[in-house]
């Protein structure tokens, strides 16, 4: 029964994580038919807090539990924590802009480091030797996997920018999402936390859109990167992690990167050279690195 509800759990997270995988490729394919970030990431919030608003609904009528309300301050807590939530869409889809989507997928991965990072500095406490050893396969990994070394791909400077700072971002976002209103359904939490993110989004869309808003962006692209990115990978990945546990489910969820690289080798025809492959494998085994526990050994 246990080894039957692991195996869901890996199923939904890996599920959620090969969605996550699939969302840069449609973003570019959406700028390719002349839609601007700024476009994206609205349709993208605005969508998805819809389809959560009505998953909170059809959740209230059939919970006959008594469900946890949030405080004012719970909700101000989870739109602020939202914020990074909008600012990662909005570097990681800007980046995709002026890099490959196969390098930028690799740059939001750095996560692993920035967090090591973040923790000491939160915590105040030196990180283990398994973690500094998964953090430097991980810097191993990115200058293969970006080639740089080879100076063979030419990235701009402003996409590995943006690519970190998504990567910052995000990292802030998993930090938060995990120590604010953990009482309060998942559902809810990821609505107050999309409304969070919506303000960011609004105001970079004042600031940068120059053109009259193409409202058909929410017909097509806006559906689908909502559902990709905003619906379906938080309900599966939340309903996930609990079967798994977050080790296991932190390993299978690094399937969004060889997805994310697939994805635009076959429909953006990017190229992915084998010394970028050993790279995303090096990422990959970091990821394993850092979340398996190693027994040792009892003296006898």
């Amino acid at each position: 029964m246990i080894k039957n509800q692991v195996l869901k759990g890996t199923f939904l997270v890996g599920l959620g994580a090969t969605s996550y995988g699939m969302l840069a490729t449609f973003v570019k394919m959406a700028y390719a038919e002349g839609y601007t970030t700024a476009e994206v990431t609205i349709a993208q919030f605005i969508l998805g807090i819809i389809g959560i608003l009505i998953i909170n609904a059809f959740q209230k009528s059939n919970n006959t539990d008594e469900v946890v309300k949030p405080t004012p301050k719970n909700i101000f807590q989870l739109m602020i924590a939202g914020t990074s939530l909008g600012l990662t869409s909005v570097f990681y889809y800007m980046a995709v802009k002026y890099i490959p989507v196969s390098i930028a997928i690799v740059l939001l991965m750095q996560t692993v480091w920035i967090g090591l990072l973040l923790e000491m500095i939160l915590e105040r406490k030196i990180p283990s030797t398994q973690k500094i050893i998964a953090a430097l396969i991980v810097l191993m990994g990115t200058l293969l996997a970006t080639n740089i070394l080879k100076n063979e791909i030419q990235l701009d400077w402003r996409g590995i920018i943006l690519g970190l700072l998504a990567a910052s971002s995000f990292t802030t976002t998993m930090f938060t999402a995990n120590r604010v209103g953990l009482g309060i359904s998942n559902a809810k939490r990821s609505l107050f936390m999309l409304l969070g993110g919506l303000t960011i989004v609004i105001g970079f869309a004042i600031a940068t859109q120059t053109t009259p808003f193409n409202f058909a962006i929410f017909l097509k692209w806006g559906i689908i990167v909502s559902l990709f990115g905003t619906i379906i990978p938080p309900m599966l990945m939340n309903a996930g992690f609990p079967l798994t546990g977050i080790g296991l489910g932190s390993i299978v969820s690094a399937i969004e990167l060889p997805v994310s690289v697939m994805m635009a080798y076959f429909l953006l025809n990017e190229e992915v050279v084998f010394i970028q492959w050993i790279g995303i494998l090096l990422i990959l085994v970091a990821i394993i690195i850092m979340n398996v526990k190693f027994k040792k050994q009892q003296p006898y």
